[in-house]
């Protein structure tokens, strides 16, 4: 087996090299998967409270899963509270609030939900958005609307890096961008 190719990323001081896998025709993406890695989570939670620590949001919020690692920390750097929108309702969710977005990673529909509890906790409250990575967009509007709707204002979406044109997500704030790359030749 060939050996995969890999995308060069810095954390702070942290060096990672992420292995680049075909997504979609002609398109390979470098996959930053922050799971398990307690030192990237680390340093970019520790990268990411400097850059909001002026902005000061009352509250995180996250989607499910692979960004769950990555809110908790910032939450404890900043001593804020933190909320994370699932992807499957449970009947102990209440009255949850719910909005759809097309997933990037898996091609389809996914449903983000607020929980019934959760909903007082953002409500007139300024929100930071909080994602590993920034691709279509999609989920970021989703969570935006979900914030919208349950009365709070989103002051900033942060994410450790923005991948590609990051759907018009100029105004986010992250560590770095990772480029798209065409597929490699057969």
């Amino acid at each position: 087996m060939d050996k995969r190719e890999t995308y060069r990323v810095e954390i702070g001081a942290l060096t990672r090299h992420l292995p680049l896998f075909e997504v979609a025709p002609n398109t390979r993406i470098a996959l930053f998967n922050l799971l398990g890695d307690s030192e990237v989570v680390q340093a970019a939670a520790e990268a990411l409270a400097i850059e909001l620590a002026e902005i000061s949001p009352d509250v995180l919020v996250t989607a499910e899963t692979k960004s769950i690692p990555l809110a908790y920390q910032l939450a404890v750097e900043l001593a804020r509270p933190w909320v994370v929108l699932r992807k499957t309702y449970k009947p102990y969710m209440g009255e949850a609030l719910s909005h759809e977005s097309l997933s990037i990673t898996t091609g389809a529909p996914q449903t983000l939900y607020l929980d019934e509890k959760d909903q007082a906790l953002v409500r007139g409250k300024r929100i930071a958005i909080v994602d590993d990575v920034i691709s279509t967009g999609s989920t970021l509007r989703a969570m935006r609307s979900l914030m919208d709707e349950a009365g709070a204002e989103t002051v900033v979406c942060a994410a450790v890096f923005i991948e590609g044109d990051g759907g018009g997500t100029e105004d986010a704030l992250a560590l770095g961008r990772l480029p798209l790359f065409p597929a490699q030749a057969s």
